[in-house]
């Protein structure tokens, strides 16, 4: 690659990235998925890729598996799955503490089967309606939702997009049982640290509140496309333990439940977060583009010294500076990355899951370490405003406590 077009291609990636990770501009008021798009055409119009290039630079097995997972919990959110669980939740906490308990432990859950955004997107606005009948303060379990909602999601490798992306860079030295052998405890760890902080610092709060019991939610359970959807999502994850494509396999399972489930698929297909899916397509291109002028390879060079040379000492050392990276470049970005730096380490597969650990939890640490901490928190706002501070205090002291015990634990299990 000629300078010029090194210098163009770098241009092109800080001008996505600006876009990407800041709030939208005046001059150029686009969303992250617009304007990965518009870097994606950047690269192609000014030489730096070629359109076959371009085409080449997309991982498609992520987009299928997403768009496959996606199918998946757009029926269960049809069948009223979600409202349920909710609901179900509310009414049987008992007390405060115990609902918070039982909200951390379901939506962590889920976010291990399902994609952790859309577990925010389809509960939020469930936890919300029913806290407020019920008298409930909304912050506690607000956080408890984003928070666990990450933290859960660490546990497999379709639980959040950058684990997706993880399974299919790595796919050389990871299989789904061993990855979750190793991150299933780690998950549960960070889930009990996260209700202890979160009870500690809202003890008072919690010890004060009074439940009211809530109405019933509107919608009815439909418990055919419940078990439908159930089933067929049981059915894709022992697919996952044998061994199975993980891109097809989810496509299959989402497939399955649209020929069975016998509803326009005009409603469900409006359910699937396209925006997403392009967003990792275009951002797949923008990272090729930067990849290609040898930046990242340079940079990895300059910093190789600073891991460390055992792989003890390489996991810990990587595992700040990915929690680091993702905050500054966003999680995502982070993974496509970094990734073309694991092989050189001295334990890949140990590497992998250290990267998908950091740069999960670290999504907790402030209120836009993720995007599943944004859904709830607008979702929420009319009924309740979480400020930065708001957050930060309670996302960077179970940032830290979970990175470290998480690391401790699986630097032990393997």
């Amino acid at each position: 690659m000629s300078h010029d077009h090194e210098f163009v291609a770098t241009a092109i990636f800080a001008l996505t990235y600006l876009l990407i990770s800041g709030r939208r501009l005046k001059i150029l008021p686009l969303n992250r998925p617009a304007a990965a798009l518009l870097g994606t055409v950047l690269m192609v119009a000014s030489g730096v890729l070629t359109p076959q290039q371009a085409y080449r630079a997309v991982d498609y097995d992520t987009l299928v598996l997403l768009l496959g997972m996606m199918l998946i919990s757009a029926y269960l959110g049809l069948a009223g799955f979600f409202d349920w669980a909710a609901d179900w939740v509310l009414r049987v906490g008992g007390t405060p503490q115990r609902l918070l308990l039982y909200l951390i432990v379901v939506s962590g859950t889920l976010s291990a089967l399902l994609v952790n955004d859309t577990v925010c997107l389809m509960l939020t606005p469930l936890v919300v309606a029913v806290m407020v009948r019920s008298g409930l303060p909304l912050p506690p379990y607000l956080l408890a939702l984003a928070m666990s909602a990450n933290l859960g999601s660490v546990a497999t490798l379709v639980g959040n997009p950058q684990n997706m992306i993880i399974s299919q860079l790595g796919r050389e030295h990871l299989s789904f049982v061993r990855f979750s052998a190793s991150l299933l405890p780690v998950a549960v760890t960070g889930l009990a640290l996260e209700y202890a902080v979160l009870r500690f610092g809202f003890r008072r709060v919690l010890g004060a509140a009074i439940i009211r019991q809530p109405e019933k939610v509107a919608r009815p359970l439909d418990v055919r496309l419940t078990t439908l959807s159930l089933g067929t999502l049981a059915l894709v994850f022992l697919g996952f333990l044998c061994g199975l494509n993980l891109a097809w396999t989810a496509l299959a399972g989402g497939a399955l439940v649209i020929v069975l489930a016998r509803r326009d698929t005009h409603e469900v297909l409006k359910l699937v977060d396209w925006h997403l899916l392009v967003f990792f397509a275009a951002l797949f291109v923008v990272v090729e583009g930067l990849n290609g002028t040898g930046l990242t390879d340079q940079a990895y060079a300059r910093l190789r010294g600073v891991f460390g040379t055992t792989a003890t000492a390489q996991a810990w050392n990587f595992a700040w500076f990915a929690a680091l990276g993702s905050n500054v470049f966003s999680n995502v970005p982070f993974v496509l990355v970094a990734g073309k730096w694991i092989g050189s380490f001295q334990n890949p597969e140990l590497m992998w899951k250290v990267m998908a650990l950091a740069t999960t939890f670290a999504g907790n640490l402030t209120l836009l370490g993720s995007v599943a901490n944004l859904i709830v928190v607008e979702s929420a706002r009319g009924h309740c405003e979480v400020g930065f501070w708001d957050y930060a205090r309670f996302g960077i002291p179970i940032t830290i406590v979970t990175t470290v015990a998480g690391m401790g634990l699986l630097v032990l299990l393997d």
